[in-house]
């Protein structure tokens, strides 16, 4: 039954429908004659209903242009396949052969490939006007056509599939050629930049990990970890009400993981880090550099291709004037700041659900929770971060667009670089805000007895005596971890799933038709061309693939940029982080591989020369690891407190070396409240004065350097304040003169593509004067 249904449909496809033939307009050729597009629409079977007529308005402004179209019916659907004209890729070819910077480009000489076709056909589709003002955008959101894709082809697809897009070829090299042909060099350089990206994450993931081990080997033997484990001290109540004193010595598990992460070796990797982000993009733009000459897009611009497609599409377009308005800008400078003010504002209610949380699971039923409350409430928050960031990305994504669409860009390149910088501007702050709070303003604004800042009635959370930089790190240990496993489960299972569906729904037409040799047709001048049953069979194969979008690639490059922000921004508190992030990227690669070439719909080929304005956030993302890396080791780590401690504090500042130099510290960093003191009274009642044992105690210590008479800050506090502030500047100048170095010593491009360029260059030209030449001699 079904194959008669299509056989009709056939027959019907051959004639006259709507007014508009289906018979291609295409020459002759050699070669199996594909289809550039494929538009499916609702099948409506009122003539007289506004979207029949849209539909045949949008065929007949396409056929206008020269363009043939097919059409199938299949059950309830209504597929269009589109092919443009070979004049039209001539034109295309000779434009670009007298441009002022594409006149070398790889698509000038011989053929046009399949994707250079999509490219233009693409550009075309969403540049048709119907008579109501209307493009096939605006066609899509009003549901006159369901949707649209252009088809993958099996050959180069199965090809990729054996060399690239397979589990079994994690650990090799990508076949970036074979991609650039296939996507264009828009997910070429993806790619490319991904591998890059992973392979030097080895270093960075080796030096990491021996931070880490270097912390581990004096685990048992560091000093501040036993004078916690082994303390006797007394600590004040963490918040108020049921809160009672504690002992420091409970918090020895703490203190141990606090110095895996807060060492001295934190330092130099933090330094090695930010220089690091430095040498990637150089060497990044090298490994570039030899990649677009060899592609021959050097030169390419942009600009003068949107040009060149204008008039392929309609020969007496009018250039789109640039324009700026300062209503606009100002419009949009107040919107953006009221988004992230929001986005500030959500980070700000992160912290009063830790503030809340601590004291109220300090007062629940279960003994591990009880004592453990501040801790489980900063993991708690890390998880709920997680999911606000799940949401506020679709926020940020709509708002990102409306401001594109506020600003009216002149070109669809403006448009996504503008909305490149703004959505990664709030991907940020969404990310990084509490991040920000937790390493510089955890337990360093919470006030001290006495004198407590609180919200609402609540206390703000404490710094634990060992350091805060244990929170930064289970903050980020947690966002990290849930953000790249639970992603990608989610990337591969949606395409993954609709792809089972797709194969369950194709052997309904595994059938051939009569006339169908080795799955094609001849027509009667024996060149192939599918029948509409094996054109079918290819459409609903792509049909049911899951959809891409001009976000598809964007998506990606977020993922990896915020990744890439993560392992250096704050490495100095989560060294493990390159570790991770390389373990990932060795999946990434394959996974985005799978999805694009067997899971999802080709994606536009688009042409470029480079990675964009990504480049640009990457510098940013470089400068600012230098200045948080430290701020990071500065203000939030011990390190500084430490290094005062040792040479002016410690035992050995007289002289002594019978002792170690570091005896005393955990004590020396705590002060005391007296429970007698008038400002004290008032903060600590007598029921939360008494141990777990039932001894009552009129005295405990907190973290901070204060006079245990009048509660000001000593000496000792304005010392390791002034010392921290100078070994930032210090850090910061150190890191950026080396950044700036190694930014001078390594060449943007190696002298072979200087040397190629110039080959290719003095070949252009001797070129054209022979072809001058020949003219010459032809008219004479």
């Amino acid at each position: 039954m079904f194959f008669k249904n299509v056989e009709e449909n056939i027959e019907m496809s051959a004639t006259q429908k709507d007014g508009h033939s289906t018979e291609p307009l295409l020459p002759s050729t050699p070669v199996q004659r594909t289809f550039d597009y494929v538009l499916v629409a609702t099948k409506v079977d009122d003539d007289t209903d506004q979207k029949a007529q849209r539909q045949r308005a949008f065929i007949q402004q396409l056929e206008m242009k020269n363009v043939s179209v097919t059409e199938i019916i299949h059950d309830d659907k209504v597929f269009f396949g589109i092919r443009a004209p070979r004049e039209m890729f001539e034109d295309y070819q000779y434009l670009l052969k007298v441009s002022d910077s594409c006149n070398w480009c790889g698509d000038v000489r011989g053929t046009v490939t399949q994707a250079t076709r999509i490219r233009i056909v693409s550009f075309i589709l969403h540049q048709t006007y119907i008579n109501t003002g209307e493009n096939l955008e605006e066609l899509l959101k009003k549901d006159v056509f369901e949707t649209m894709f252009c088809l993958h082809e099996r050959k180069e697809q199965k090809q990729l599939k054996q060399k690239w897009a397979r589990w079994s070829a994690l650990f090799t090299g990508q076949p970036v050629n074979d991609v650039k042909c296939y996507f264009g060099e828009k997910v070429a350089l993806y790619y490319l930049w991904l591998g890059w990206y992973t392979k030097l994450l080895v270093p960075a993931a080796i030096l990491g990990v021996v931070v880490f081990l270097y912390g581990l080997a004096f685990f048992n033997t560091n000093l501040l970890i036993h004078e916690v484990c082994n303390s006797n001290i007394t600590m004040c109540p963490r918040c108020d009400k049921r809160c009672k004193v504690w002992q420091l010595s409970e918090t020895c598990t703490y203190a141990k993981v606090s110095h895996l992460f807060d060492n001295e070796g934190t330092v130099a990797f933090a330094m090695f880090m930010a220089i690091w982000a430095t040498l990637f993009l150089e060497l990044w733009k090298r490994h570039r550099a030899r990649h677009v000459s060899q592609w021959k897009v050097y030169d390419w611009c942009e600009e003068e291709e949107e040009l060149i497609l204008e008039i392929v599409n309609d020969p007496n377009c009018k250039p789109k004037q640039f324009r700026h308005s300062y209503l606009r800008s100002t419009m949009v400078l107040i919107l953006v700041t009221l988004m992230l003010m929001l986005i500030i504002g959500l980070a700000h209610a992160l912290v009063v659900f830790r503030v809340v949380a601590a004291p109220l699971m300090s007062e629940g039923k279960w003994e591990f929770i009880t004592d453990h409350a501040n801790t489980v409430a900063v993991m708690l928050g890390a998880v709920l971060h997680y999911f606000t960031i799940q949401i506020m990305t679709r926020v940020n994504r709509w708002v990102s667009i409306k401001l594109c669409e506020l600003e009216k860009t002149n070109s669809f390149a403006a448009t996504e670089r503008s909305f490149t910088v703004k959505m990664f501007t709030f991907q940020f702050f969404t990310l990084f805000s509490s991040l920000f709070y937790v390493a510089f303003f955890l337990g360093r604004i919470n006030g001290h007895p006495g004198n407590y800042v609180r919200i609402a009635g609540w206390r703000l959370e404490e710094c634990h005596p060992s350091g805060c930089l244990t929170d930064l790190f289970i903050q980020m240990a947690v966002i990290m971890l849930l953000k790249q496993t639970l992603n990608n489960i989610f990337e591969f299972t949606v395409p993954w799933l609709k792809s089972c569906f797709s194969r369950n729904t194709a052997k309904k037409l595994q059938r051939k038709c009569g006339y169908c040799y080795r799955k094609t047709c001849r027509d009667e001048q024996g060149q192939v061309e599918p029948c509409d049953i094996c054109k079918l069979r290819d459409w609903l194969r792509n049909y049911h693939l899951a959809d891409t979008d001009a976000f598809s690639l964007f998506n990606e490059f977020l993922e990896m940029v915020v990744q890439f922000s993560f392992t250096t921004i704050f490495v100095a508190a989560f060294p493990l982080a390159p570790l991770l992030a390389l373990i990932n990227n060795i999946f990434e690669i394959r996974l985005d591989a799978i999805k694009m070439v067997r899971l999802e719909r080709r994606l536009v080929p688009r042409k470029t020369n480079d990675i964009g304005v990504w480049t640009k956030v990457l510098e940013v993302i470089g400068v600012l690891a230098v200045i948080a890396n430290g701020l990071v080791i500065g203000v939030s780590s011990d390190f500084i407190p430490r290094l005062v401690y040792r040479y002016r504090y410690g035992p050995c500042v007289n002289g002594s070396t019978q002792t170690n130099c570091m005896q005393g510290y955990i004590n020396d960093t705590l002060s005391m409240a007296f429970v007698t003191h008038p400002a004290v009274r008032s903060d600590f009642s007598e029921g939360m004065m008494v141990t777990d044992t039932g001894f009552s105690v009129t005295q405990c210590s907190y973290r901070d350097y204060r006079s245990d008479e009048d509660y000001a800050l000593t000496s000792q506090f304005w010392l390791v304040l002034a010392v921290r502030f100078a070994f930032v500047i210090l850090f910061e100048h150190v890191v950026v003169v080396c950044k700036f170095v190694a930014a001078w010593f390594v060449p943007n491009n190696p002298i072979r593509v200087k040397n190629d360029r110039l080959h290719d260059k003095l070949a252009r030209l001797k070129e054209e004067l022979s072809e001058i030449k020949r003219g010459l001699s032809t008219d004479v």
